[in-house]
C-alpha cells in the first residue's frame, strides 16, 4: 500500500516539488527575456535554444523556442482546496512566444479529422495572437466552437496530439492559447448575447443540456428557431456541471454560458426527466414542437460482476462526483443551491481503490484527495503505456503513451509514488463478517496475441474500504429510446448515421454520447453542431411542405440559414 503522510504536515516545499513528474508541467517556466534601458522599449528580446538574444519572429518559430505549457498550481497547494488546477497562466510576452511557435505548415494537421473534432482555425488565431490582434483571434475561435471556455479547461487536446511541430518537436500549446483568448474575450466584454434578429416560428425540443445539447441548442437558436432545453437535473450542464469536478471547470463558467443562452432566447427547464417515471411524458413533448434532438449522454455505467460487488463500499464513479459537486454548490452562509439530498460518499480517512483509469478515474483520485483520504491505488486492466509512441500509434494519430494527469502529481507529491497499478484485473471484493469492504483480490494479467490473459500465482490482496469504479459507460439509459420505439445499434446507442443524426422516427435526431458512445466533450459540440444543421434541414422541408399544402407562397418568417451566423 502506498505510504502515508500526515495531511497536517503538508505545506509546499521544494523537496516535495521535485517528485511531481515532468510530464504534468515542464521544467521551464517562461523564456529568459531582455529589455533595453529605453522605457519606451516595447519588443524584448528573447532567449532563443542557440542561447542567443533576439526580438521576437515567427520565422523559425518552433526551431528557435521551447514548448512551455501554462503550469499548474502546486500539488501541495491546490489539493486543500477545490480550485482550478490552472495557474494564473503566461505573461504577454510568452504567451506570444508560445504563438510564435505555430508556423506555416502547409496543411495543418490540427484543424483535420486526426485533430480538431470541430475544425478550430488554429493557426489563423495563433498568428492573431502573435500579432495582439486578440479581438479578431476571438472571433476566429467563436466561428467554429460554441463553447471554448469549456474546451480549454477540459479537452486532451488532439489538436496537439497531430500538431505538425509534434513530428520533429514538441507540439504547440493549443489549448492553452485557446483558453487565454476566450478568458481574454470575456475579460473585455466581446462575449455579449446574439439576439437573433428573426424568428423562423418552429419550434425545437433538446433533450439533455450537456455540451452536445447545448450546441445544438445554441446553432439553432441563432438559425432563428424556437430551442427548449430539458435537463432531468437541477442544473444546466450534464457532465460539465456534475460528472467533471470543479477543480478542472469552476461551475461559474457554466452558470455564466447558460446565462448567456438564456440572453439570446433558449429556455431551460430543469428537474425535468423527460421520459422518467414521475417526469415529462416524452410524447407530450414531441406533439408539442416541431423537432426533437436527443442528446441524453451515455450515463449507464459499467460494472464489475465478481463476487462481493453486493454491499456497500462500492460506488459508480459518477454517484461519487456527483454528490460531491451538489455539495460544494451551497453559499458561503451553507444554504443548498441545488437539489442535493443529503447524501455524500466520503473518501476522508479511507483507504481507496479507483478502478478504471481515463479521465474519470483521475477525478475520483482527485476527489479522494481532496476528501483527504489515508490512501489511494488506481487499478489499470491494459500494461503501462510508452514513453513515446509505439509502432502502429505514428503520428498524427493521438499519442497512446505514458503521461501524469493532474490527480497522480497530486498522489506522487503527498504519498511519494504514482498511484497507478497496471495490468491488474479484479477478482473479487473482499468482506468481514458483517459484510464491509475491507479489500480487493486482484491478479496481474498479460497481453498475448491481442487478447488479455491471466498471470498464474500472480494473485495479490489489497486493503479498501472504498472502492470506486471508473471503467467508463456502456450506452444511454433506455427509457426514452424504448418509449419512443428507436432503432438501436449493437451496443444499444441510438441508431443514427454520423453526417446525418436522424434516428428511425422522423422529426427525431441523436447525437453525442448516446449517437455515438462515450467520447470527448468536443466530439459532443461536433454531433450537436451536425445536429443542428440536419435538424435545420429537417425544418425547412416541414415549411415548405406546409406552404405548398396551404396553397401559398410564404417562407418561414425571417429565416436565418447557417450562413447567416
Amino acid at each position: 500500500m502506498l505510504r502515508v503522510r500526515a495531511w497536517r504536515s503538508l505545506v509546499p516545499r521544494s523537496a516535495a516539488r521535485t517528485r511531481v513528474m515532468s510530464s504534468e508541467s515542464d521544467s521551464l517556466t517562461k523564456h529568459e527575456t531582455w529589455r533595453d534601458e529605453n522605457d519606451q522599449d516595447n519588443l524584448p528580446k528573447v532567449r532563443k535554444r542557440d542561447g542567443t538574444l533576439a526580438e521576437l519572429d515567427r520565422l523559425r518559430g518552433f526551431v528557435d523556442y521551447n514548448r512551455i505549457p501554462d503550469a499548474y498550481r502546486d500539488p501541495l497547494s491546490r489539493v486543500q482546496d477545490w480550485a482550478e488546477i490552472n495557474s494564473a497562466g503566461h505573461d504577454p510576452v510568452e504567451r506570444k512566444v508560445q504563438a510564435a511557435r505555430c508556423m506555416d505548415c502547409g496543411t495543418p494537421f490540427c484543424q483535420t479529422h486526426t485533430g480538431c473534432p470541430i475544425n478550430n482555425l488554429i493557426p489563423e488565431w495563433n498568428e492573431l495572437v502573435f500579432k495582439d490582434q486578440w479581438r479578431e483571434a476571438y472571433d476566429r475561435l467563436a466561428k467554429t466552437n460554441n463553447f471554448p471556455e469549456f474546451t480549454g479547461r477540459v479537452c486532451p487536446a488532439p489538436c496537439e496530439g497531430a500538431c505538425v511541430a509534434g513530428l520533429v518537436d514538441k507540439p504547440v500549446t493549443i489549448k492553452n492559447i485557446e483558453y487565454a483568448i476566450i478568458d481574454r474575450a470575456f475579460e473585455e466584454g466581446w462575449v455579449v448575447p446574439r439576439i437573433p434578429k428573426t424568428r423562423s416560428g418552429m419550434s425545437v425540443a433538446v433533450i439533455g443540456s450537456g455540451p452536445a445539447g447545448l450546441a445544438a441548442a445554441d446553432n439553432l437558436n441563432q438559425m432563428g428557431h424556437k430551442v427548449t432545453v430539458f435537463e432531468r437535473e437541477d442544473r444546466v450542464g450534464g457532465l460539465l456541471m456534475y460528472g467533471i469536478p470543479n477543480m478542472k471547470l469552476d461551475k461559474s463558467k457554466v452558470q455564466r454560458r447558460q446565462e448567456l443562452l438564456e440572453a439570446e432566447g433558449i429556455e431551460f427547464v430543469c428537474n425535468a426527466d423527460v421520459g422518467g417515471v414521475d417526469g415529462v411524458d416524452i410524447h407530450t413533448i414531441r406533439s408539442n414542437f416541431d423537432s426533437m434532438i436527443l442528446a441524453v449522454g451515455a450515463t449507464k455505467p459499467r460494472d464489475i460482476p465478481i463476487p462481493g460487488r453486493e454491499g456497500p463500499g462500492i460506488h459508480y464513479a459518477m454517484e461519487f462526483l456527483t454528490a460531491n459537486q451538489k455539495r460544494l454548490l451551497m453559499t458561503h452562509e451553507g444554504n443548498l443551491e441545488n437539489a442535493w439530498d443529503g447524501s455524500f460518499v466520503s473518501a476522508e480517512g479511507r483507504d481507496v481503490i479507483v478502478i478504471g483509469g481515463g479521465d474519470t478515474g483521475t477525478d475520483c483520485i482527485g476527489t479522494s484527495m481532496r476528501h483527504r483520504c489515508k490512501s489511494v491505488v488506481n487499478f489499470e486492466l491494459m500494461p503501462r503505456p510508452p514513453d513515446s509512441r509505439a509502432p502502429g500509434n505514428e503520428w498524427p494519430q493521438w499519442p497512446k503513451v505514458f503521461g501524469v494527469d493532474y490527480g497522480h502529481a497530486e498522489v506522487a507529491s503527498v504519498f511519494g509514488r504514482d498511484p497507478r497499478e497496471y495490468a491488474v484485473m479484479t477478482k473479487e471484493f473482499l468482506r468481514d463478517e458483517e459484510g464491509n469492504l475491507k479489500g480487493l483480490l486482484t491478479q496481474d494479467v498479460q497481453v498475448k496475441d491481442g487478447k488479455i490473459e491471466a498471470v498464474p500465482d500472480s494473485e495479490r490482496e489489497w486493503r479498501a474500504d472504498l472502492v470506486l469504479l471508473a471503467m467508463g459507460f456502456v450506452s444511454p439509459e433506455q427509457y426514452i429510446v424504448e418509449q419512443l420505439k428507436l432503432n438501436t445499434d449493437a451496443r444499444s446507442n441510438i441508431a443514427a448515421t454520423y453526417g446525418e443524426f436522424s434516428s428511425s422516427l422522423e422529426g427525431v435526431f441523436a447525437a453525442g454520447d448516446c449517437r455515438r458512445g462515450q467520447s470527448l466533450v468536443v466530439w459532443a459540440i461536433n454531433e450537436g453542431r451536425g445536429a443542428a444543421d440536419k435538424c435545420d434541414q429537417y425544418l425547412r422541408a416541414v415549411a415548405d411542405r406546409e406552404r405548398d399544402s396551404a396553397g401559398g407562397f410564404a417562407e418561414m418568417s425571417g429565416y436565418n440559414s447557417p450562413r447567416d451566423f
